[in-house]
């Protein structure tokens, strides 16, 4: 041992050690995020021209017509003289850094609210719009006479799930494609956009041929792949939050699918995760205002997912329209007793006409249409 520390004493040391990283590893390039704000009255060849230019430079585009002017978000590797160059670009008021992590969401890219429109439904900007179904489809009888129904009492958009992520594998999975083809039909005959739920990517081609407006579930909040997938289709999407997610994380996921081009996204609250046993889940009514501040993007509600409970879904969903909502997601079931998923949280035919009679009394009250 005496002979070994000897050794180790003795032994003269490099001046330099070794590179510890086998990886070598580069340092990530800086983000280039800026709105470039035309001018009011700019022409559409200078929009185009500055569109142009945007990805001349290796950046992505994303163009944004408000009420009174274009802004351009361009967003990408940052490069030197970017910013001086595309401010002297004709038509150009201002060239601005975005300063949120979530870059075309934010509410500096663009003030006014944006709002949703799919069929008859429409969702922000002083329209709230209803979206209300089973939460699963179970048979031709029953999403038609639900169809029937909740058009009768004012919604605009049926919800029902094809494809159904349970917990237990054991659990009514849904009628997939078959389920697809009868809210189709629904579809047919009332008129009402179609809302339904795509789980994975394999699904969006198939899921985008049937629907309207494609959800992406609370468990996929995160699923990036799933994100850019529908944000590459034409479809308006409705995004849940995750029960363990923040908003920064929500507002994050959002911004996968605005930057594959999809404007048409809805931030939907349905629920967190907390300490409380007396409900299914904690509905923080507050995400309403706070993302109204952050973000230009509608939100919907979903007091029958936040609640677990059919007697709390009607005074919440009226809650939620005086905190501001642009939408509610409401589950109705011709007999609740007897549906296969979430018959405990679902309205009966008339507990959503009165549902509904409460909201519009609400948002009469705001100067809102419902």
């Amino acid at each position: 041992m005496n002979a070994v520390v000897a050794r180790t004493r003795n032994r003269t040391l490099p001046e330099q050690l070794p590179d510890l990283n086998p990886y070598h590893i580069p340092s990530l390039p800086e983000l280039f995020s800026m709105i470039i704000v035309m001018e009011q009255g700019a022409t559409p060849e200078q929009i185009k021209h500055m569109i142009e230019r945007v990805e001349a430079f290796g950046l992505k585009a994303h163009p944004i017509q408000g009420t009174e002017r274009t802004v351009i978000a361009a967003i990408g590797e940052k490069r030197s003289e970017t910013k001086e160059a595309l401010a002297s670009g004709p038509g150009v008021e201002s060239v601005m850094p975005i300063l949120a992590p979530y870059k075309v969401a934010s509410r500096e890219v663009k003030k006014e609210p944006t709002q949703v429109v799919v069929r008859d439904l429409k969702v922000g900007a002083g329209s709230i719009g209803i979206m209300a179904g089973p939460c699963s489809v179970e048979s031709k009888d029953q999403i038609l006479a639900c169809a029937h129904a909740v058009k009768k009492a004012g919604a605009t958009a049926l919800r029902g799930g094809a494809f159904k992520p349970r917990t237990s594998p054991y659990a009514f999975q849904g009628m997939k494609e078959e389920g697809l083809k009868l809210l189709a039909l629904a579809r047919e005959q009332t008129g009402l956009a179609i809302v339904t739920e795509v789980m994975s990517t394999e699904e969006v081609p198939l899921v985008a041929a049937y629907a309207d407006v494609l959800q992406v579930g609370a468990r996929n909040m995160q699923n990036y792949r799933l994100l850019e997938a529908v944000g590459k289709t034409d479809r308006a999407v409705l995004l849940k939050r995750g029960p363990s997610a923040t908003m920064e994380e929500l507002l994050l996921a959002a911004e996968y699918i605005l930057n594959e081009g999809n404007p048409n996204v809805m931030l939907c609250e349905r629920g967190i995760r907390t300490f409380e046993a007396h409900t299914r889940f904690t509905l923080p009514l507050a995400s309403v205002p706070y993302l109204h501040h952050k973000t230009h993007l509608p939100v919907v509600i979903d007091p029958s997912h936040g609640t677990g409970h059919t007697y709390l879904v009607p005074d919440m969903a009226a809650a939620a329209v005086a905190a501001g909502a642009d939408g509610l997601i409401l589950e109705v079931h011709p007999d609740p007793e007897k549906a296969l998923s979430d018959g405990y949280q679902s309205l009966n035919f008339p507990q959503f006409e009165e549902t509904m009679t409460k909201c519009r009394a609400v948002a009469t009250a705001l100067g809102k249409k419902l």
